[in-house]
């Protein structure tokens, strides 16, 4: 049978079905496959907040969606061009995220009279046979089915057996978008290699989707996607908390001290734990602490014992860690913490994607209680950032926050990473008695920064602890003029740090003009997307956005005066702007979505237009 093959610049896809229908896995191992052929993407896995919810319900469905390019792409698309869907539960809640003309692969078994009850449809009605799916190219295949008969000869249970039918899927999709299995046999063969009859079957599975796309005529067309016009180089798909912890070795390793994390477990930030229990050859150690509080108390330790110290955590555990973060800042000690968002208040949407704790990372500790304020805005970024804070920790000797969220964490991206020799080496001296000196613990250099005195070193015996600090001392001291200037000390040793900081600059369109849009953290790739057309139309139109948001660089304000309107988009209700209006009194204007969900392209686009014709 002859088939043609259409080549196409730009696919979305999404993977949606039962929490325990492996959509995660089937979409990570195609993202795998597309960047082992040089194809730009960007993804948005999106899990259900329960552990398990109940089977065939709407709350219990997981997604996961892939944007895989010719050309740079920088948002994981705001609708599907394809839709795959294991059960009626998984097509009604993403239905509407699906182009008109779209296809629908849907296993017609997870459309049975239970799960179309679950999924809350009406009695009698299904959506595969009463015509409101006319508008899209509906694939009906039997997966659960066609993987039983692909294992009719392997003696597992019907229920393991049906564990492989997200294999089924991801081998009619290889085939359908002309990708080679190999990749993704290995992947089986090194996870299940010692589970013969769970390899058996997994390869199996993805072996008769690939060869059912190949011998049944109902199909006739293939595509594929050329590889991406990107810069030379050495890339590997990469997620956003992969990152981080790379970055964290990587700072330990150019600072020439030892990693030490202590984490409580907590989403979306546990994989960064997970993660750096895996490279104890680099010297990292962790630390799976009982609560929050003790994790980051162990931190403090470390970092006062010489290490590179380092805690994770989403906002309710950042809550919990604040009495301690302030001893960190009143002893000034250099460590990281690393809040990784997500929707609150309060346990809130453990699942889902917010940038809520800005004003928490900036005020939320007791007194005055500076620390420096990192954001990292997409996967890859998260490497630098993660590097840049422990930079920023270790030569200001202070504990700095670094903000990430939920869609940054689980996203994936290629990543151009860098060789060792090509980040810079910043080791640490720490102070060495010098005969007939008198140690004086808080004495400052021209950063207003303490010297790092390891425990132990003779003649450098000082005192620790929370209570108020005499100026250079170190002494308990209680007077209203030393605390009053040890407050504005601590806070000058911040502000000082934009001395050291490179200047903001713009990510695209002119240095003056109508419109700036100011972002910060995962926002990113949907203004970049946004500014990129709109600027292509001829509209006057800049894009900024923030890495260091405490202090901000020394240019930002100059920056900000250029432009007519400031436009703010966050995932917020509001909480740069209000900060931003604060500091350099520009009255710019927010675009704020709190739905546990990025903001899209399309909704920046129309907002900027409407900004800058003023109308709607």
């Amino acid at each position: 049978m002859v088939r043609k093959q259409e080549v196409l610049n730009d696919v979305v896809i999404k993977f949606a079905g039962d929490s325990g229908d492996g959509m995660q896995l089937t979409g990570s191992q195609f993202t795998n496959s597309t960047a082992l052929l040089g194809i730009d993407l960007a993804t948005f896995p999106d899990f259900p907040a329960e552990i398990r919810a109940p089977q065939g319900t709407l709350p219990g469905v997981s997604g996961y969606q892939l944007r895989f390019s010719s050309d740079r792409v920088f948002t994981p698309g705001d609708e599907c061009d394809v839709l795959v869907a294991m059960n009626a539960a998984a097509l009604k809640t993403n239905l509407k995220a699906l182009k008109k003309g779209g296809k629908i692969l849907a296993n017609t078994d997870g459309f049975d009279a239970k799960n179309l009850r679950l999924a809350n449809y009406a009695d009698g009605v299904n959506p595969l046979d009463n015509g409101s799916l006319e508008n899209y190219e509906v694939i009906r295949m039997d997966v659960t089915k066609m993987t039983r008969e692909a294992l009719k000869d392997i003696s597992m249970g019907m229920k393991e057996k049906d564990r492989a039918k997200n294999m089924f899927v991801l081998g009619f999709l290889y085939w359908m978008y002309s990708r080679d299995l190999q990749m993704t046999i290995q992947f089986l063969t090194d996870k299940f290699g010692k589970k013969p009859e769970i390899l058996e079957s997994n390869v199996k599975a993805l072996q008769a989707g690939y060869n059912y796309g190949d011998t049944t005529e109902t199909f006739t067309t293939t595509f594929k996607v050329e590889k991406a016009k990107m810069d030379p180089g050495v890339y590997r798909s990469i997620m956003g908390n992969q990152a981080l912890s790379y970055g964290l070795i990587a700072a330990a390793q150019r600072s020439g001290l030892p990693l030490f994390l202590g984490s409580y477990p907590i989403t979306p930030a546990s994989d960064i734990l997970h993660e750096l229990s895996r490279h104890k050859a680099f010297g990292v150690k962790t630390f799976q602490a009982e609560d929050e509080i003790a994790a980051i108390t162990s931190v403090i330790g470390a970092a006062y014992g010489g290490a590179l110290g380092v805690t994770t955590t989403s906002g309710p555990g950042i809550a919990l860690k604040a009495e301690a973060m302030g001893l960190a800042v009143m002893m000034e000690l250099p460590l990281v913490v690393i809040n990784v968002q997500r929707g609150g208040p309060s346990t809130g949407l453990p699942t889902k994607t917010e940038q809520s704790d800005l004003l928490q990372a900036y005020y939320g500790r007791n007194g005055e209680c500076p620390m420096p304020i990192i954001a990292s805005s997409t996967p890859s970024d998260c490497f630098i950032v993660a590097f840049e804070a422990c930079r920023m920790a270790i030569q200001h000797m202070t504990p700095v926050m670094l903000l990430s969220d939920g869609y940054i964490a689980n996203g994936a991206e290629p990543w151009k990473f860098p060789k060792a020799d090509e980040l810079p080496e910043f080791k640490v001296a720490f102070k060495q008695k010098v005969e007939d000196e008198t140690f004086q613990p808080y004495q400052r250099d021209e950063k207003l920064v303490r010297s790092w005195a390891i425990p132990g070193t003779p003649g450098l015996e000082h005192r620790v602890g929370g209570l108020e600090k005499q100026d250079v001392t170190g002494n308990i001291n209680y007077e209203p003029e030393n605390h009053q200037h040890m407050v504005f000390t601590r806070q000058a040793k911040v502000d000082r740090i934009a001395d050291y900081l490179p200047e903001q600059k713009l990510d695209s369109g002119p240095e003056k003009g109508k419109l700036l849009v100011l972002g910060w953290g995962s926002t990113y790739g949907a203004i970049k997307s946004a500014c990129s057309e709109l600027q292509m139309q001829g509209y006057a139109v800049s894009h900024a956005h923030l890495r260091y948001i405490r202090p901000f660089p020394k240019n930002l304000g100059s920056m900000l005066k250029n432009f007519d309107q400031v436009l703010i988009p966050e995932i917020n209700n509001g909480q740069l702007i209000k900060i931003i209006r604060d500091q350099f009194l520009i009255d710019a204007k927010g675009y704020n979505k709190i739905m546990g969900v990025p903001i899209t392209k399309t909704e920046m686009v129309m907002k900027i237009k409407e900004m800058v014709t003023g109308t709607v």
